[in-house]
């Protein structure tokens, strides 16, 4: 019986001990990004540290989603990768806490005034501009003429031939929204979108999924990143990209540290790893064509040249702000998401 007893004392006091220790050696970890540089990203960085990652996959829309659906209890510990806005939501609305990484200073102007916009929640990690592509292939075959504007994706012939994802779970299609509200006008660009629709094929989850169904053939334009289109086309599949002539919104794909995580140190270790010049140089390696936030790592020669690409001035404070998001989103499902398909 004294041995049992002791036996019991001794499992449960190294189990105290044992707790912290294993909670040090763990990372949960968002991640909005590609699928493969989240794998990336998630083997680099245990490989370097040590450090258990669990990684769940899934676009900016869902992970904001999440986040704020656990933030009484956080799963999470840090949010890698997706668009802006949604991280200035969760920013302001207290669902991330602030970090100021000793780094700062290695990175690009866009990259601090997100982390400014946001009390220092959030933070820069890439850029990239919006556009679509389309499988050359289908369109000559099609007998199609090659789209060039915003405006020609409306043309009845691509009746049933375009795809873009839901701006609620995507974070790709909410930079669409709110790019085209800025350059046209809210009524200009709701009715564009009106338009729009009736040659929409699908309304997919995922930002990247509609220029991957262009290049499996399954459809004839996918709007998404102009990066995305090219990474489609250097995986070997016959994609040309477009940086619409009206001009086009950009991104800047963000990290945020979760409130409450539970492996913050941890968190914070990876949030140094994913700023280093060392990392952002491997995207290239899994065709990521983004342009990296960190003045020292190196663009792949492939990745789009935002300076040869006609930008608006993106205001992310007001459509990063939760009351804007929350209002556009809901006029797009009363407008948009409700007609008739």
């Amino acid at each position: 019986m004294r041995r049992s007893a002791l036996f019991g004392l001794l499992t449960l006091t190294f189990g105290l001990w044992a707790a912290p220790s294993f909670a040090q050696g763990k990372l949960t970890l968002y991640c909005s990004s590609d699928e493969a540089w989240c794998q990336q990203a998630k083997t680099e960085f245990e490989k370097k540290t040590g450090i258990a990652v669990d990684m769940t996959r899934k676009s900016s829309g869902e992970t904001y989603a999440q986040i704020k659906a656990e933030s009484s209890n956080p799963k999470g510990d840090i949010w890698w990768g997706g668009t802006g806005d949604p991280h200035l939501q969760a920013a302001e609305e207290g669902l991330t806490q602030a970090y100021v990484s000793p780094m700062r200073d290695q990175l690009y102007d866009w990259a601090n005034r997100q982390a400014a916009a946001s009390k220092d929640r959030t933070v820069g990690i890439y850029s990239g501009a919006l556009g679509y592509g389309y499988n050359e292939e289908l369109l000559k075959k099609q007998g199609l003429p090659v789209p060039s504007c915003w405006k020609d994706l409306i043309k009845p012939e691509y009746k049933g031939k375009v795809q873009v994802a839901n701006p609620n779970s995507s974070g790709t299609s909410y930079t669409m929204l709110a790019t085209l509200v800025q350059m046209f006008g809210e009524k200009e660009a709701f009715d564009y979108m009106k338009a729009l629709h009736a040659n929409i094929n699908q309304y997919t989850k995922s930002g990247s999924a509609p220029i991957k169904a262009a290049g499996a053939g399954e459809t004839v334009i996918g709007i998404v990143f102009v990066h995305d289109a090219v990474a489609v086309a250097e995986a070997g599949f016959p994609i040309i990209s477009v940086s619409p002539c009206e001009g086009t919104g950009y991104e800047i794909g963000s990290m945020s540290i979760v409130k409450g995580a539970r492996n913050v140190d941890n968190a914070k270790k990876f949030y140094e790893f994913a700023l280093s010049a060392d990392f952002q140089n491997l995207a290239k390696n899994v065709k990521s064509f983004q342009v990296p936030s960190n003045k020292a790592a190196k663009s792949s020669p492939k990745a789009p040249d935002l300076a040869k690409i006609k930008l608006i001035n993106y205001d992310f404070v007001k459509y990063g702000s939760a009351a804007e998001r929350r209002r556009l989103l809901k006029k797009w499902d009363d407008e948009i998401g409700a007609l008739p398909r």
